[in-house]
């Protein structure tokens, strides 16, 4: 028969138990570790060591042992005797011996509350002994405190490249003839020039443009002395900013202020010349056989004579060619300030195709409207097809309302236009959502570097595979609900209390109840008692939760904690 404390062995850490049944296999102990039986990665490992006393098993007797975990059986193993034939273990007669015992099997919902019961056979010579093998509890299951984590994975939104000030330019040019440095006044009636005194009087009356310089560059065509050529391409740059000056002043622009201006003589335009020489008419032949004279005679004066000799070619150069090189050009260098936020904000309602893809992802960070966002991520996404961080954005704000497939849509087309680490950490949190571990742990492993979120969420993953020490290295020094389970999963309790304190779960229902479970395994009751009544008081679900929770099971008979969870 059973001895009498087994009841109470039953409810330590690592149980003793002690069963007599028929003379031929009696007095046997069975150890269990852990004691209740835990739950990691989805399975729970159930280890027995099965002791056998002096004379514990007949020379001629075997049992096969099946324990029972809840209605599920586990491995059946076979003990025999020392004059049983067969593959199972052999246990001698008269020093007895140990058989341990390991099994690793799913965890299913009903294990949470089941009990480790050892079943088994007798035989002796072959035959079944009906009734011989007394079924016994051995231990108390389960332990689930890894199901506590919270699958808050985190999504990353793209950045925008808004910059509300950016430095432009206005560009006209004013032409010469050949050796000359004088503006003849049909020059100041071409387009360019009239549409840079246009702008020059628009500029002076908006306040987001400010003027910052006007470089003005002189030219000169490559024929010619070149020292003559040096000091007609300063002339042409003094004689435009003069031009420049007296249209400024007709539109009283801040233009006309003399130290804004930079002047610079070119000299002969080697590199304009081979631009338009590449877009002229003159024949291929021809044009490599003047790029040849260019790169072999690096001596100005060499070069123009060589250039001559070519008769036919230079008279076409001479005359569609070398006009457009007698020029300067002034470059007006200006800031543009672009809308206010507010101004953003109400352009994005008014007209928001006239936003550029940057001004409306920025505009989306000045709201925390998840619906506002959704609308300007849409427009960003219709009006710029091609630029994944508006998809991605949007899937941002779909997995924040929790429309997981609509998310899941736009993260992919996100990493279908640009292959990157932040969309492939946005698909491993869809994928930790839907409990696919392996394809997020992948897609975590291949978004490194797109920020802190990929190690957090990565932390998650681990705690659901048992590496809790790993967890809580990925978890990193900010305080978190889920740095601290780990650390209790890592058998770091104390450690685990101080980081929800530090945490924004610190009064939450969960903070409460994890530092009631860290208490618990610290044995401390009334800790265990107080965080428990917090918890309850803000989630009273926990009640029932707490009452069958094998982490409080040493305490069942606790009045001070039967008045809290039962």
């Amino acid at each position: 028969m059973k001895k009498q404390s087994i009841k109470a062995l039953a409810l330590i850490a690592i149980s003793s138990v002690f069963v007599t049944s028929c003379d031929l296999l009696k007095d046997l102990n069975y150890k269990v570790t852990p004691s209740p039986l835990e739950m990691h990665a989805d399975s729970v490992q159930v280890k027995v060591e099965v002791m056998f006393p002096e004379k514990g098993i007949k020379k001629k007797a075997s049992a096969e042992i099946t324990p029972m975990l809840g209605t599920t059986a586990l491995k059946t193993v076979t003990v025999q005797g020392e004059k049983v034939s067969g593959n199972g273990t052999v246990i001698q007669y008269k020093p007895g011996g140990k058989m341990v015992y390991t099994d690793v099997v799913a965890y299913k919902p009903e294990f949470e509350n089941a009990e480790l019961v050892v079943t088994g056979k007798v035989f002796k010579g072959g035959k079944e002994k009906k009734d011989k093998f007394q079924n016994i509890k051995i231990a108390d299951g389960t332990i689930i405190t890894p199901y506590l984590v919270s699958k808050n994975f985190k999504v990353i939104y793209e950045k925008d490249a808004f910059v509300r000030t950016n430095e432009k330019s206005f560009v006209a040019q004013i032409n010469f003839e050949k050796g000359k440095s004088n503006v003849k006044p049909a020059e100041l009636k071409d387009k360019d020039v009239v549409d840079f005194a246009n702008w020059l009087k628009t500029a002076e009356t908006n306040p987001k443009i400010a003027i910052k310089a006007i470089n003005v560059t002189g030219y000169a065509s490559p024929e010619g002395e070149v020292g003559k050529n040096d000091n007609l391409s300063l002339d042409r740059a003094t004689a435009a900013k003069t031009s420049a000056v007296e249209l400024s002043k007709k539109v009283q622009s801040t233009a006309g202020q003399l130290e804004i201006y930079n002047l610079v003589g070119k000299g002969e335009d080697f590199d304009g010349f081979k631009k338009e020489l590449q877009a002229s008419s003159i024949n291929e032949d021809e044009k490599n056989l003047v790029i040849r004279v260019l790169e072999m005679h690096k001596d100005p004066t060499m070069r123009e004579t060589e250039m001559r000799n070519m008769g036919k070619t230079f008279t076409e150069l001479d005359k569609d060619i070398f006009p457009k090189l007698r020029r300067a050009e002034f470059s007006t260098v200006y800031d543009l300030t672009g809308y206010s936020d507010e101004e953003l904000k109400a352009v994005s309602v008014s007209n928001p195709d006239t936003l550029t893809i940057e001004e409306l992802l920025f505009t989306a960070t000045l709201t925390t409207d998840l619906n506002e966002k959704a609308r300007l991520y849409t427009i960003a996404t219709k009006n710029y097809t091609t630029d994944h961080r508006g998809f991605n954005n949007l899937g941002v704000v779909n997995f924040y309302q929790n429309k997981v497939a609509d998310a899941l849509a736009n993260f992919e087309k996100a990493n279908n236009l640009n292959d990157n680490a932040i969309a492939k950490n946005n698909l491993a949190a869809i994928a930790g959502l839907s409990g696919d571990r392996a394809k997020a742990a992948k897609l975590l492993a291949q978004a490194k570097g797109a920020g802190k979120e990929v190690s957090y969420n990565t932390g998650i993953i681990k705690i659901q595979a048992g590496k809790y020490a790993d967890a809580v290295a990925n978890f990193g020094a900010e305080a978190s609900y889920n740095k601290a389970l780990a650390q209790l999963l890592n058998n770091s309790s104390a450690e685990a209390i101080k980081t929800v304190d530090l945490s924004s779960d610190k009064e939450s229902a969960r903070g409460y109840y994890l530092k009631a479970v860290a208490a618990a395994r610290m044995d401390k009751i009334d800790a265990v008692v107080s965080n428990l009544k917090n918890a309850i008081s803000k989630d009273a679900s926990l009640k029932a939760k707490a009452g069958k929770d094998r982490e409080f099971l040493k305490y069942a008979a606790d009045a001070s904690f039967t008045s809290v969870a039962k």
